[in-house]
């Protein structure tokens, strides 16, 4: 008998058209995730492989973009380049479609000095109420990152400490844009998920997201964030809107008017004000 060849736009079961769904939802929140199912293909990043020359090579394409700035800042770009997709899957996968995959064997690829584009396979997801699905979302993100710490800990240091703040700055942001994904959602519900993100992933000491009024009335929740990402040593006099190296009363003004400036644009997409 031929062997018939799997076409995951049809999916041939439940495991495939959940897989199907939750890629096809992530795009379309974020407009530029992109993943297809199926097993990692050579040379990509997956954890249970021997990945110290993707972390090298990522490592060295850094190294020859931004020569001045430092071990530091490539350590730091390795970790967030490989943390990032994660993150977004299992807080769409959980607010969005309200089923979890394992996403503990997703492959990442790199694409240039960034890592973009994941595969992953087909499987169960497990469906819950949505404090629930953090709670089980949580703990698995946080040993996913763990491990891929440790990863990166064999070709060059960064303090674990350091990490995880960056990760849970990974998680505030994500719950920031959560608004974005569920236009519906008040702050006193992003406030009430991030909590339990935080706390299922034992990040809780490690940030918090603070309540700014707007210009034009109403709230938004910004990043307080611990840790900085480095990105002003390959951009010198660059900092990030939420960067903690700046003094409070500066961020919080920043992010005030860029979440100002967002609400302004959603009112008045085509400028027609």
């Amino acid at each position: 008998m031929p062997v018939r060849e799997r076409h995951f736009l049809f999916a041939q079961d439940g495991g495939d058209a959940a897989l199907t769904r939750l890629i096809a939802t992530a795009h379309a929140a974020t407009g530029f995730m992109k993943g297809a199912p199926g097993a990692a293909p050579r040379g990509w990043h997956q954890l249970g492989r021997d990945n110290g020359a993707f972390l090298r090579t990522l490592q060295q394409k850094l190294m020859a973009s931004y020569p001045a700035a430092g071990m530091p800042f490539y350590a730091v770009r390795l970790w967030t380049n490989l943390i990032w997709q994660p993150a977004y899957l299992s807080v769409i996968a959980t607010h969005l479609q309200g089923a979890l995959p394992d996403l503990s064997g997703i492959a990442q690829a790199q694409r240039g000095i960034y890592v973009d584009d994941y595969r992953l396979q087909p499987g169960p997801q497990h469906r819950d109420h949505t404090e629930a699905l953090i709670g089980r979302a949580g703990p698995a993100l946080r040993l996913y990152a763990d491990r891929v710490l440790e990863e990166i800990q064999t070709i060059m240091p960064l303090k674990e400490r350091f990490a995880h703040y960056l990760l849970a700055e990974r998680m505030l942001s994500l719950m920031v844009r959560l608004r974005h994904f569920r236009p519906m959602l008040g702050v006193t519900e992003q406030l009430a998920f991030c909590t339990l993100w935080l706390d299922a992933m034992g990040l809780d000491r490690h940030g918090q997201l603070d309540v700014v009024t707007l210009p034009q009335g109403g709230e938004a929740v910004i990043v307080a964030r611990k840790g900085c990402c480095l990105d002003y040593r390959a951009m010198p006099g660059t900092l990030c809107a939420s960067c903690p190296k700046q003094d409070k009363t500066v961020r919080t003004a920043r992010q005030r008017d860029n979440a100002s400036a967002e609400l302004s644009m959603q009112s008045d997409p085509v400028g027609t004000a």
